[in-house]
């Protein structure tokens, strides 16, 4: 008897329809899984053969062909496990197949039966629901996850011999419900900005980039408070919105970072890779390509300490997803696209010592040495970070006042109030943040008086800026409009956003 029961494939970020044909023919006793599998999948025949015998069923002894179609995408991970197994109990009229037309079953089998937790149920669960489907069976820790998605019937199974109860209508198992409250919970963050001594321009740069979603790139001595002003960056960004936490909670479901208790992601994520991590580490990729960093950071922070240290080839992956909010990974096996909408925050010392800019410490490099480290990072990558600050080392009177400095809190209402600004302003449009706006976008939110105009032609002729450079003055200088409440961009606003340009170099 053939049967066929419904599954998933997870590609990239979406999920692509399965269905799993079992035959139970003549011949010698075996069974064969077809249809581009991989390992773990041709694996599954073991589990699926141990968790019927050890779930009061009877395992065939004949001859047993499985067919995962579509057989042109590749199947990968042990999710195929359930639909092997309750397909090949159909397939031997030990359990009824009504009712499951519009069924999904995904989950990976222990030897005893039980269900294992798997990876991707949210863009499985959704993508079901788009199709029409009403009903999915998977492992009981993954119910929580599947509950997200509204008016698709979640059925938590603890084991393979609950489930053959279920489907007898012996034993009936109960829908899985939750109700959901999509708004960002309140967070402690570990660091903030009111425990920063001094550093006030530093802070109005990273408030900006908040605001406007700008990339940031800082610059100072070892000890200034780099890293410190990095890591507090994240206690000013405003929370996530419905949409953002469903984007952001996807990636990581198919990352398998989600944590099963916690089915949401309510806090921006903030990404601190080492500067050894490799080209597909931070870019994403593999045999069958995965989320990298920079996807793992969407809607949140990239931040890269000892940015020249990074290599070359790294740096420069970063040239789309910085202009564009995605990335492609391209392989053998398939193109894959992942969003990658993040603030990169990037730090660095001025030479190799570290004190090329520090008044109270000498500098040991020489030229030579100064001008090949500065020039780690190229040219189009530094063309996109809008605000490029110094952050000079403190001296001890600042450290040592009791005073403490505004908190991040204070920071964060501004920072939201900007973005709401942004949200009416780019109503209707696929955008959210300043930074996102393209030429069009600025030619119409980003119009300028006369004065306004000749400080822009200076400051083009005098520094030789890009047209990149020339657009991103113009969407810094729009955020730096909001923080301040003007309808309108002021020469004043136009004068700051130029004050965060790349110095020349003086070597």
């Amino acid at each position: 008897m053939l049967a066929k029961v419904n599954s998933m494939a997870v590609v990239g970020l979406d999920s692509s329809p399965v269905e799993v044909e079992v035959d139970i023919g003549q011949g010698l006793p075996a069974l064969n899984i077809v249809g581009l599998p991989d390992k773990a999948v041709e694996e599954s025949k073991e589990r699926v053969r141990s968790a019927i015998k050890n779930s009061d069923a009877n395992f065939p002894i004949s001859r047993i062909t499985v067919n995962l179609a579509p057989a042109d995408i590749k199947k990968e991970g042990p999710a195929y496990d359930l639909p092997i197994a309750v397909g090949t109990l159909i397939s031997d009229k030990q359990v009824p197949s009504d009712g499951l037309e519009k069924a999904i079953f995904v989950g990976e089998l222990a030897l005893d039966g039980n269900l294992r937790h798997v990876n991707g149920i949210l863009p499985i669960a959704m993508f079901a629901k788009e199709k029409g489907f009403d009903k999915i069976f998977l492992p009981e820790i993954n119910a929580i996850e599947a509950s997200l998605i509204e008016d698709l019937e979640v059925i938590p199974i603890k084991n393979l011999r609950q489930l053959i109860l279920h489907l007898k209508n012996e034993k009936n198992i109960q829908p899985y419900k939750r109700t959901f409250d999509f708004e960002s919970k309140a967070v402690n963050f570990e660091n903030d900005f009111a425990y920063i001594k001094g550093q006030e321009s530093a802070k109005r740069a990273l408030e900006i980039a908040a605001s406007g979603g700008h990339n940031v790139l800082m610059s100072g001595p070892p000890g200034s408070g780099k890293t410190l002003l990095a890591k507090s960056f994240a206690s000013i960004l405003p929370p996530l919105d419905k949409d953002e936490v469903l984007e952001v909670t996807k990636i990581y479901s198919i990352a398998g970072m989600l944590p099963t208790d916690t089915p949401l992601v309510y806090v921006r994520p903030f990404r601190n890779p080492h500067h050894t991590a490799s080209h597909i580490a931070i870019v994403g990729g593999g045999t069958w390509p995965k989320p990298g960093e920079i996807s793992l950071s969407h809607r949140g922070v990239l931040f890269l300490d000892e940015f020249p240290e990074f290599p070359r080839s790294v740096l420069e992956s970063l040239r789309q997803p910085l202009e564009d909010g995605l990335v492609t990974v391209s392989r053998a096996s398939g193109s894959l696209t992942f969003p990658a909408s993040f603030i990169l925050i990037a730090a660095q010392n001025p030479c190799p010592c570290g004190y090329l800019t520090d008044p109270a410490r000498q500098c040991v490099c020489t030229p030579t040495q100064i001008i090949r480290y500065q020039k780690r990072v190229s040219g189009p990558i530094v063309d996109r970070i809008d605000l490029h600050i110094e952050v000079p080392s403190i001296k001890f009177e600042e450290l040592s006042k009791d005073q403490v400095a505004e908190a991040s809190i204070e920071v964060r209402k501004r920072v939201e109030k900007a973005r709401k600004l942004q949200k009416k302003r780019f109503d209707g449009i696929k955008i959210t943040t300043n930074s996102e706006m393209r030429p069009k976008d600025i030619k119409e939110f980003c119009k300028i008086d006369n004065q306004s105009l000749d400080i822009l032609k200076s400051a083009v002729s005098q520094f030789n800026l890009s047209a990149r450079a020339y657009h991103r003055i113009l969407k810094l200088s729009r955020t730096i409009a909001d923080l301040s409440g003007s309808e309108n961009i002021e020469p004043e606003h136009i004068a700051e956003a130029l004050q965060y340009r790349p110095k020349e170099n003086k070597y």
